[in-house]
């Protein structure tokens, strides 16, 4: 019997793309960093090259998966602060206070030139600053600055100042600090919201901020980027497709797709605006490190996010196997730099 259309043909043939696998051969130091608990890979010029994310060293070609119908983008305005400049620009809106469990930390709010998205960083440390943020601004009084959070110091009740601080050190932009701990953070609402077992999004995010509390200063950049930048409907229909069988990959490039639509731009915008040219990255993906580093950002130190679930041996019985599947697929299919436990390398459907 024939197929009576594409999908069927698909679905009763799955896609063959085991061709588009890369190996990633690395040269790498490892050196321990605090917490005493995170090993961290040392980045070198070397290395760099063979950084790869979705099957191909050269993230431009990243979008040759993509046919001219495949997605339809949304037709936003830029927002109308920033005119007349292709390059890509940010300002931080707003700051405020956000006391969490892991600590006190800041949340920065950004709007950009590229997209009506509201693009965030979470920081922890009176040392980081944002420039655009604490910037005069035509016709602002105080209490102007003090509503959007460029003010020094801790606010008290009744405060008309924006410069007066709250006991800090006066001299502490002098203080020198070694290079921050910084994760680029993509939107994942099911795993942080939903805590969905199909990815650890939610479990690294948390792991982030706990280790840049540790430290002592740090930021974590969020990017409002759902579904490795295929959105949540398309990342939704790809579970689907994970249901039948398809692993990530596969059912993004269904879908007419690149496994990683991701880009960076934005982030190393920010990290510019908070006077942070070099950090030590939080993350498994040498694509990451390879568009950061383009981008004039110097990346001194690679510390991996080891899943929890991997940190100790694997009980074949546990819970878990959709991320498994969703991490293996991760380092074998996508080049990230993460060590598979013994139990489950010869395993090829968890």
């Amino acid at each position: 019997m024939g197929f009576h259309n594409t999908e069927e043909a698909i679905f009763t043939q799955p896609l063959d793309v085991s061709t588009y696998n890369t190996s990633l051969k690395t040269e790498t130091s490892t050196t321990i960093t605090k917490p005493s608990n995170v090993t961290s890979t040392k980045c070198s010029t070397s290395s760099k090259k063979n950084f790869t994310n979705g099957l191909t060293n050269n993230h431009i070609l990243r979008h040759s998966f993509r046919t001219p119908d495949a997605i339809k983008t949304p037709s936003n305005t830029p927002p109308t602060f920033f005119k007349n400049n292709n390059s890509v620009k940010v300002e931080c809106q707003v700051r405020a206070r956000i006391p969490t469990s892991t600590g006190e930390f800041f949340l920065h709010l950004y709007r950009n030139n590229r997209d009506n998205k509201e693009h965030l960083a979470v920081v922890y440390g009176d040392n980081i600053r944002s420039n655009s943020l604490d910037a005069s601004r035509p016709e602002e009084n105080e209490m102007d600055r003090i509503i959007r959070g460029a003010y020094k110091g801790r606010l008290k009740p009744g405060q008309i100042k924006s410069d007066i601080s709250d006991g800090d050190d006066p001299n502490i932009s002098s203080i020198q600090l070694p290079p921050p701990l910084v994760r680029i953070h993509s939107e994942c609402f099911t795993g942080e919201t939903v805590h969905s077992a199909r990815c650890d999004c939610g479990e690294q995010l948390d792991e982030a901020m706990r280790l840049i509390q540790l430290e002592g200063h740090g930021v974590v950049i969020y990017l409002r980027q759902e579904g490795r930048g295929i959105g949540l409907a398309d990342k939704l229909r790809a579970y689907n497709l994970q249901d039948l069988g398809y692993d990530t990959v596969t059912a993004n490039l269904f879908l007419k797709h690149p496994p990683d639509l991701r880009n960076y731009d934005v982030a190393t915008k920010i990290l510019d605006d908070l006077n942070l040219s070099t950090i030590r990255l939080l993350t498994n993906n040498p694509d990451k490190i390879e568009q950061i580093e383009e981008a004039g950002i110097k990346v001194i130190e690679r510390v991996p996010m080891i899943p929890i679930t991997w940190q100790n041996n694997l009980d074949s019985n546990r819970i878990g196997k959709e991320v498994d599947q969703y991490l293996k697929v991760k380092v074998e299919r996508m080049g990230h730099l993460l060590s598979i436990p013994e139990t489950l390398l010869h395993i090829d459907n968890i």
